[in-house]
């Protein structure tokens, strides 16, 4: 890549351009994995969770022999969408609330209304088509289609630094929350891992790391880091939070007051806590609106002081995440002028120039600084 391009942003538009939306939805979001929950969130047979996501519909479930497996939430005979809501369980059987086909938990169709009226009918063809599941650490991930590395494979420069926080046996804390942002799906990741904006915009999270905020580029992980001080002008929730929060046994010294961010490509981050961890997931719409799908976990703990640090971290977190809101809708607005391009970017924006460079390299077309003239390919 030429050097001067290497340390420039995405041009601008990538952030506006609909066909490039369609493009990224084709070739990065159903050919990477995207995370649907946790297995705790599905414990028993029948249990399912739903994911939609640019055009697809999928839900995973638990079996009657406690095996967990994807499919597309669409009926064989004329695409209903088969399962309500984030979350339920179907009581053994799954049928179509349009003609009540019916489905087993394994996928294969069970039951045909009027079977009799179809011509040539072959039931052992018709099962709901899977996706491809993968549990990592206790999370279920889905991918539509593709061959690249699976999350185990990407995660392993990260394994020993989340060991201590034992991932398998998180618990939900509450239910899956969507925040509306009418910004390009980029712009919100770009701003998680944008280090330089923190003691500009974000006084209450400075207040809480000082300059220990760090950021690195681990494998193809981004990773961001900062521990949790007493530092005299702190906002009362900053206060009490530093103050509240209480010993966690199964941390070692060095994580008891560190906050650790993971983001993977192209659109998953895990908010790391020494009491919770959150995941959050950057779900396109169109060109210019985006749906951020959040649920935090944590391990069983009935501590008062743990459900207070709980609180008081979400708190903190709602300001946070209200002044990063203010600020990518004022670059949204930016990408839409004549009068910018690109920008360059600091040697030092090391999780930004990576995340450029993965786009270029997985959409070549993006390196143009200028969208192309009629209906281009990835590659331009």
């Amino acid at each position: 890549m030429h050097d001067v391009l290497k340390y420039e942003s995405l041009p601008a538009w990538t952030y506006t351009s609909q066909h490039f939306f369609e493009l990224e939805a084709e070739e990065l979001f159903r050919k990477n994995w995207q995370l649907v929950c946790h297995t705790s969130d599905i414990p028993n047979a029948g249990d399912y969770f739903t994911f939609d996501f640019v055009g697809e519909h999928v839900f995973v479930i638990r079996d009657d022999k406690g095996s967990i497996s994807g499919y597309h939430n669409v009926c064989r005979h004329r695409a209903a969408r088969l399962l309500d809501g984030p979350s339920g369980n179907t009581k053994g059987r799954i049928t179509c609330p349009y003609h009540a086909w019916g489905y087993g938990l394994d996928g294969c169709l069970k039951a045909v209304p009027y079977k009799d009226q179809f011509v040539g009918l072959d039931e052992t063809r018709l099962g709901l088509v899977p996706v491809e599941v993968e549990l990592f650490l206790g999370f279920i991930f889905i991918r539509i289609k593709g061959d690249g590395p699976s999350v185990a494979d990407q995660f392993v420069p990260a394994l020993e630094d989340l060991a201590p926080y034992r991932f398998e046996e998180l618990q939900p804390l509450g239910r899956v929350t969507m925040r509306p942002r009418q910004v390009n799906w980029k712009q919100v990741a770009d701003n998680y891992v944008d280090a330089l904006h923190i003691p500009v915009a974000h006084p209450g999270l400075t207040s809480l790391m000082g300059n220990s905020y760090g950021l690195e580029v681990v494998g193809g992980l981004h990773k961001m880091w900062g521990d949790v001080r007493t530092i005299r002008g702190q906002g009362p929730s900053v206060r009490m939070y530093r103050e509240i929060l209480p010993d966690m046994d199964h941390l070692p010294d060095s994580k008891k007051h560190h906050w650790l961010y993971y983001r993977m490509w192209p659109a998953l981050a895990f908010d790391i806590y020494p009491e919770q961890v959150d995941f959050m997931q950057f779900i396109p719409i169109s060109a210019t609106e985006t749906m951020i799908r959040e649920i935090p976990y944590g391990l069983p703990d009935d501590r008062r002081e743990v459900k207070a640090a709980r609180y008081l971290n979400w708190r903190i977190n709602r300001e946070v995440n209200r002044e990063d809101t203010e600020l990518i809708i004022r670059v949204q607005e930016g990408m839409q002028s004549s009068a910018f391009t690109s920008g360059p970017l600091a040697k030092t924006e090391t999780c930004l120039l990576d995340s450029a460079r993965q786009m270029r390299d997985a959409l070549p077309v993006a390196s143009s600084r200028l969208e192309p003239a009629g209906p281009y390919e990835k590659d331009g």
